[in-house]
């Protein structure tokens, strides 16, 4: 047991006094644990190695990157990282979901090397992209720390402003509402349920939009697109379309799982998922909005 000097009992008792009888909650006792006295190395391998007897000050960190600094360990350190080392934090850190590991890399330096290191955030980056119909293309730049493009893909899913990337990067299915005239309904085969392919729209960096060629509503004729975004003086968006030819707009929706959904009255397309696509999809720059 270790043992208490007149002053400490003192701190504890005026904490005691502060505090009050709070009923249940954490104790305001002190913990005791090991307390690491040595000097302490993060390697590549991520496995902080250290020696008992030394009694500096320091312990080196390396990151990911290999750049190499060091960040002060308080003597007689109750530090979690450096108690049980990096590879038990590491392993625990692999079970926190992706906020609590990045506000984790907040506690210090040694903290922030640890958790911001590919070993811990590829997998998470694995488990977010999991049932997604689109993975952005900004999240797959090649070299990009893993912790980042996680960051970019929840920022990506929650845009709702559509790019002329993502309309042409896309193959859409389109079909009728049940607002439509039945001569159009009747052509289409969403509405004839004989189990026929949903017809296919294709949108072009030129403007254009074509068909299959065997589609029966598509009539040869030619078609372009256009994006509306209004914006307020603030920067807030106003209004945000799809406009082909003449006719009515069509609304823009995201979808939970990363889709797009373009709808009016009378017809709607929908993003076909492409999660496949090795380079992802979508603006190769972020769009926040």
């Amino acid at each position: 047991m270790a043992e208490w000097d007149g002053e400490e009992c003192g701190k504890l008792r005026r904490m005691k006094s502060r505090t009050g009888n709070l009923g249940d909650g954490p104790s305001s006792f002190p913990s005791f644990s090991p307390v690491w006295r040595g000097k302490g190395s993060v390697g590549r391998d991520g496995i902080i190695g250290g020696s008992s007897g030394g009694s500096g000050d320091t312990a080196a960190a390396e990151s990911d990157g290999g750049e190499q600094y060091e960040f002060p360990v308080e003597e007689g350190s109750w530090d979690p990282l450096v108690v049980f080392g990096s590879g038990i934090m590491m392993m625990i850190l692999d079970k926190l979901d992706a906020r609590s590991v990045a506000l984790a890399r907040l506690v210090s330096r040694g903290w922030l090397v640890l958790a911001s290191s590919d070993k811990i955030w590829a997998p998470k980056c694995e488990e977010l992209w999991v049932g997604k119909a689109h993975i952005p293309r900004i999240s797959k730049v090649q070299g990009l720390p893993k912790m980042v493009a996680c960051s970019l893909s929840i920022m990506d899913g929650k845009r709702t402003r559509i790019t002329r990337d993502d309309l042409c990067d896309h193959v859409w299915e389109f079909h009728f509402t049940q607002a439509a005239p039945a001569y159009w309904r009747d052509l289409d085969p969403y509405w004839q349920g004989t189990g026929a392919p949903p017809m296919r729209r294709y949108f072009h960096p030129d403007g254009s939009i074509t068909a299959d060629v065997n589609d029966a509503v598509w009539g040869g004729h030619e078609s372009s697109y256009t994006i509306v975004t209004g914006l307020l003086t603030n920067g807030n968006i106003r209004e945000h379309y799809i406009r082909i030819n003449r006719w009515p707009k069509l609304m823009v929706e995201r979808k939970p799982d990363w889709g797009w959904v373009l709808y009016n009255r009378l017809y709607c397309y929908t993003s076909i998922p492409d999660a496949h696509k090795e380079d992802g999809t979508g603006p190769p720059f972020p769009v926040f909005r």
